[in-house]
This record gives C-alpha cells, sequence and structure tokens, in this order.
C-alpha cells in the first residue's frame, strides 16, 4: 500500500520550505521510461520542456537540482547541458548512496533533500529524503515509500508538479 495518493499531498509547508536540493532519477522521471535506441546505436529521449522550465526556475532560486541515472546517456548530458543542471550522476546504481554523497557534498541533511524516482533502485532514496516522490507509474516499491504521487505523468509535467510545490513553498 502507498503512503501517498496521487496529487494529494500530507507534506507540510515548512517541509517543502526547507528543500535545498531536488534530486531526481532520469527515466521514468524525467522520461516517460521509453529509450529509442537507433540502427547506427545512437538513442534518444522525449524530454517535456514543463518539467525543464520548473527545474531551471528551481536553480534561479537557489535551489540544488540534480539528476541521478543508472545508466549513462548521452541524451541525458545533452539535457542537462541545456538546463544547465548542476549536478548530474550518470551510471551509477547505488541511488541512496549516491544521494547521500551529494548531500554531504552540499552540507545538506536529509530533511532538505527532496528525490523523486520510479524504480526498485530509486526505493532506498525515496524512503531517506525528507519528501520522496514517485510518478504514478512507479514501480511498487517506489510507491511504497513515496509521501506523494505527482497528478501529472512522468515526463510530461510530473517534475514541473514538484517544483512548483517547491516555489509555492518558498514564496515564490
Amino acid at each position: 500500500m502507498s503512503k501517498a495518493k496521487p496529487g494529494k499531498s500530507k507534506i507540510s509547508s515548512a517541509r517543502w520550505a526547507g528543500i535545498r536540493l531536488f534530486a531526481m532519477d532520469v527515466d521514468g522521471v524525467l522520461t516517460d521510461g521509453t529509450v529509442e535506441i537507433h540502427s547506427d546505436g545512437t538513442e534518444s529521449k522525449r524530454f517535456s520542456i514543463l518539467d525543464g522550465m520548473g527545474l531551471v526556475r528551481l536553480r534561479l532560486a537557489g535551489v540544488a537540482v540534480a539528476w541521478i541515472s543508472g545508466r549513462a546517456s548521452g541524451a541525458t548530458t545533452a539535457r542537462a547541458t541545456e538546463l544547465k543542471i548542476p549536478h548530474v550522476i550518470q551510471g551509477r546504481t547505488d541511488k541512496l548512496m549516491a544521494l547521500q554523497e551529494l548531500a554531504s557534498q552540499l552540507g545538506l541533511a536529509a530533511s532538505q533533500v527532496c528525490y523523486m524516482g520510479d524504480d526498485d533502485i530509486d526505493a532506498p532514496a525515496i524512503d531517506w529524503s525528507g519528501i520522496g516522490v514517485a510518478p504514478a507509474t512507479s514501480m511498487p516499491a517506489a510507491l511504497k515509500v513515496a509521501l506523494l504521487v505527482p497528478q501529472r505523468p512522468a515526463g510530461l509535467g510530473a517534475v514541473r508538479e514538484v517544483c512548483e510545490h517547491i516555489l509555492a513553498h518558498r514564496g515564490q
């Protein structure tokens, strides 16, 4: 049974206002989870402009943004560069360890971190974070520990919805 219902947040305003880092998985969070592999070996992914704008607004508001992906991808690197995402960690399947290392480097406690993921390997990071989020299409392990399930789908504004929560409670 999930801790959260889609779109319903029982998370206090003070808790949202305390977020200093919004970290997330890429595939299945910033995308719909589909990776297109072309015959020449290149790949492509679809990223939402809505999500991108939310992440830019967070960065400009002084909230650190990080992407932690279990697989390395040129498409991920290109999109992160375009959005000026300062922390991009690829090829790390131990998401919790990667997230804790980053939080430590930034001098942040778990309560100051929001993490969004969709799969079994994300569940420990979702659970450790002050605010854990999982898109509605996530695997059961991620949904079980999430405090929030956005109404919008992964890759189509789910990340933006979380950005808006953070910004609204910071008074921005």
